[in-house]
C-alpha cells in the first residue's frame, strides 16, 4: 500500500525529503559529477522549455531568488550565468543535495530552507530582479500565502516567473480518469491545478506579460524508468508540428511571467 501524506506543510515537507525531486535521473555514483550532469542533461531533454523560459543568461550580475529550488538543476544554470542567487527550499534532504551540487562545480549561492508561505520569515526583505519558482508554489496547502510574500521581494523592475499545473491539460484529464498522479512517485500530498482564470485571480495586484503552455510527456513509462525513449500512442505517431500545438493547448505547465502592478 503506497504510504500517504497529510496536506500540511509538515506533510509536504515529509513527501519530498523522502522523495527528492528527479533524485534517480541517473545511473551514475551518486553526488559525482557525471551524476549531476545526467540529471541535468534528462531532465532538459525532456522538459526542453525550461531553459528558454528561465532565460539563465538574462540575469548575470542581477539578484535572483529561487523559491524551491529541489536540488538545483536550474539553480545550478542560474548560477553558471553569473546570477547573484538566493535559492530556498522546503526540503532539507532537496537543498542539502543541490548544495552539494554547487561544491562539486565550484560555483556559489546562498542557501536557505524553510516554508514559503513564511518566507520574510527566514529570507531577509530586499528587491531581488527575478523571482522564480518552477512547479513548486502548487504544492504548497496555501499557494496564495507565498504570493503575498513574493510581493514584498519584487520592485517595479522585478520580474515573476513561475511554473504552475495547468488544469485544462492531457495529464489532469487522466489524472482525474485515475490513469496517472501529478507526480513520479505516489502519495503527493497537495498538487493544485489551474486555469489562465484562476492564476489571474492567485497573481492579483499583479501585471501579467505573458502566459503559455508547456509539456505532454509522451514517453512508456517502463522504458524510461530503464532510461530508454519510446514514444507511447498517439504521441508516436503525431509529426512534431501537430505535438508542439497541442503542448502548447494542453500542457501540464503554465509558464507565467509577471511584475507587480504599479500604484
Amino acid at each position: 500500500m503506497a504510504e500517504t501524506f497529510p496536506a500540511t506543510i509538515e506533510g509536504v515537507k515529509e513527501y519530498w525529503n523522502a522523495r527528492p525531486c528527479n533524485i534517480r535521473h541517473s545511473q551514475a555514483p551518486f553526488g559525482s559529477r557525471q551524476y549531476f550532469d545526467e540529471v541535468e542533461n534528462r531532465k532538459y531533454f525532456v522538459e526542453y522549455h525550461i531553459p528558454g523560459f528561465a532565460e539563465f543568461e538574462k540575469w548575470k550580475g542581477k539578484n535572483v531568488l529561487e523559491i524551491g529550488c529541489g536540488i538545483g538543476t536550474d539553480s545550478i544554470n542560474f548560477a553558471r550565468a553569473g546570477a547573484k542567487l538566493t535559492a530556498t527550499e522546503l526540503s532539507e534532504e532537496s537543498i542539502g543535495v543541490c548544495e552539494k551540487r554547487f561544491d562539486v562545480y565550484g560555483l556559489s549561492a546562498k542557501f536557505l530552507t524553510g516554508d514559503a508561505e513564511k518566507l520574510s520569515s527566514f529570507v531577509p526583505v530586499k528587491r531581488y530582479d527575478l523571482v522564480y519558482s518552477f512547479g513548486v508554489i502548487h504544492h504548497s496547502p496555501n499557494p496564495e500565502l507565498i504570493v503575498k510574500e513574493i510581493k514584498k521581494y519584487m520592485g517595479s523592475e522585478s520580474e515573476l516567473r513561475i511554473m504552475l499545473y495547468s488544469k485544462y491539460s492531457t495529464k489532469n484529464f487522466l489524472i482525474r480518469l485515475g490513469l496517472m498522479q501529478p507526480e513520479a512517485q505516489t502519495g503527493c500530498p497537495v498538487a493544485y491545478t489551474y486555469s489562465v482564470k484562476d492564476i489571474k485571480k492567485l497573481l492579483d495586484g499583479f501585471d501579467i506579460i505573458s502566459i503559455r503552455k508547456e509539456h505532454i510527456f509522451p514517453y512508456r513509462i517502463e522504458p524510461y524508468k530503464r532510461y530508454e525513449y519510446q514514444k507511447s500512442f498517439p504521441w508516436n505517431i503525431l509529426p512534431r508540428p501537430v505535438f508542439r500545438w497541442l503542448e502548447h493547448r494542453l500542457g501540464w505547465h503554465t509558464l507565467v511571467r509577471a511584475k507587480l502592478k504599479l500604484a
